[in-house]
């Protein structure tokens, strides 16, 4: 093994191990054209891409939380969404703790669990409700000790909570695509952090399906590939809209100013009737 090598096993090693990082170093140097072809090409692929995910996952939703911090309201964002995908991905995490899945096929969900507990938070401030932020983080912190505990949630429990955690997840989408139809606008909602999301989903999906055999969390990223690909098209078509409760109140004032205009119009003639 020449000395080039030796750099690229080292390179490769920690995203697919000793055998692959060898035969895609040796592939490289003496017929780079066939590495695309190797099953270890793709695997590489897709444990780039994880990595990419959970550290995109780590900050994907930052954006919505300083937008709602400087706009100060959670306006347009659905609470009841994200209490339902907080459950959600609740559930997701302790399940792949639970069994013991690589870290990069599931990571991003603990730092997305975290950042839609701070906008949770966030919503239940600016909304002035106390009683629901001290209900919902009792609830949360709760239910995660017991999903962990497998002498409190046993297993056969935990796989009949991830299949009602997809239906749920899925379900935490449509309070937000109805809100965003209803007002014919998209918010608060950050077009950074949705648009991280849809390509993230594609992605786990990929890799979910390289690196993965379980049929549950698929299925899940596919329909969270679906939504957000929902939730995103509303955001190109509501683009710079104003939405339709601005929009009535524009209308409102243009016709409250007709209104008047026509009211003073008898008193100028009559004031130019005097001074005649």
């Amino acid at each position: 093994m020449s000395s080039l090598e030796g750099v690229v096993v080292s390179l490769l090693q920690p995203f697919v191990g000793q055998d692959c990082a060898v035969t895609l170093s040796s592939l490289a140097v003496t017929s780079p054209l066939s590495v695309p072809q190797s099953p270890c090409f793709s695997l590489l692929v897709s444990k780039v891409l994880s990595v990419g995910i959970v550290v995109g996952g780590s900050i994907v939703k930052v954006p919505q939380i300083l937008k709602i911090v400087s706009a100060g309201s959670a306006k347009g964002i659905s609470l009841a969404a994200y209490l339902l995908e907080s459950f959600a991905f609740t559930v997701s995490v302790a399940y792949n703790l639970r069994r013991g899945n690589p870290f990069s096929t599931f990571g991003e969900n603990v730092f997305l669990t975290i950042q839609n507990y701070v906008i949770l938070a966030l919503m239940f401030y600016y909304a002035r409700n106390a009683v629901g932020f001290a209900l919902s983080a009792a609830f949360f912190a709760a239910f995660l000790y017991a999903a962990l505990d497998a002498s409190l949630v046993p297993e056969s429990a935990l796989v009949t909570l991830v299949w009602s955690a997809i239906a749920v997840g899925s379900a935490s989408k449509f309070p937000q695509i109805y809100a965003n139809f209803a007002a014919g606008s998209t918010g608060m909602l950050s077009p950074v952090t949705l648009g991280l999301q849809l390509a993230g989903s594609v992605a786990r999906v990929y890799t979910t399906l390289r690196e993965v055999d379980d049929l549950s969390i698929l299925v899940s990223f596919l329909a969270g590939t679906v939504l957000n690909a929902i939730l995103f098209a509303q955001l190109v078509v509501y683009w710079k809209r104003p939405g339709k409760e601005a929009a009535k109140s524009t209308a409102s004032k243009g016709q409250g100013a007709k209104e008047g205009n026509r009211q003073a119009s008898p008193a100028k003639k009559k004031k130019a009737a005097k001074k005649e």
